[in-house]
């Protein structure tokens, strides 16, 4: 029986660390394909996938408890994102002035349906890092959030650059910031008042992976070409 623990435990570890050599690979073709010429129009269409890629990864390693109230909390993040999102993108009421190009695929009322996921994504792997610190409930809601929108700078910078989104006169507001910050810490409340708890090994790599994406390509296409 110990054997057979054992055995088990060295296959989940070896299978750990294909798969985050494969995704540490998988980022960094996809920062090559995307600062190369010939190939970005390619890598530009993958971006959906890629995220959705990332979060099946993810779902596959997740170790939180996937009872019905934790389905229900990761359901209502996406149904409020996606709307919240969608609100916003047609009334300029919610993050500003900006419309969705086709970078992130299929859309309903003019809102990529991925942008929830995004979302969910993101409140999901940025739990998963401050869940390994010991503090107060509020600090992980806030420094979670922060994570949130350190992320959300960087990506600003290039959304245009992927056809992600576009601002009105090309300029981020304020008011994006403060909007993207006060939902990160609504939808963090949210985990935390349901007792819903983020456990997940790949949570850290993917995250990481992905911010070092986005900072490889602004700092390319802003600050050197």
């Amino acid at each position: 029986m110990v054997l057979n623990r054992f055995s088990n435990y060295m296959s989940v570890k070896s299978l750990q660390k294909t798969i985050s050599i494969f995704i540490i690979v998988f980022y960094t073709v996809g920062i090559v394909g995307m600062l190369l010429p010939c190939t970005f129009p390619l890598f530009l269409k993958l971006i959906p996938f890629a995220l959705i890629l990332s979060f099946v990864m993810l779902a596959f390693f997740n170790e939180s408890k996937t009872d019905w109230e934790t389905v229900m909390c990761f359901l209502s993040i996406y149904i409020l994102a996606f709307s919240i999102e969608a609100v916003g993108v047609n009334t300029g009421k919610v993050f500003g002035y900006y419309e969705y190009g086709d970078g992130l695929g299929v859309k309903l009322f003019q809102t990529p349906l991925i942008i929830g996921i995004n979302w969910l994504f993101l409140v999901y792997t940025t739990s998963a890092v401050v869940e390994k610190f010991k503090f107060p409930a509020v600090v992980k809601i806030i420094f979670a959030s922060s994570i949130m929108l350190l992320y959300d700078i960087v990506l600003e910078q290039m959304a245009p650059k992927l056809d992600m989104w576009h601002w009105k006169n090309e300029t981020i507001p304020l008011q994006n910031y403060l909007a993207w910050f006060a939902l990160a810490v609504l939808f963090h409340s949210m985990l935390k008042v349901l007792k819903v708890k983020i456990e997940n090994k790949l949570a850290v790599l993917i995250l990481a992976c992905q911010f070092i994406f986005f900072l490889s390509l602004f700092i390319w296409f802003k600050l050197i070409v």
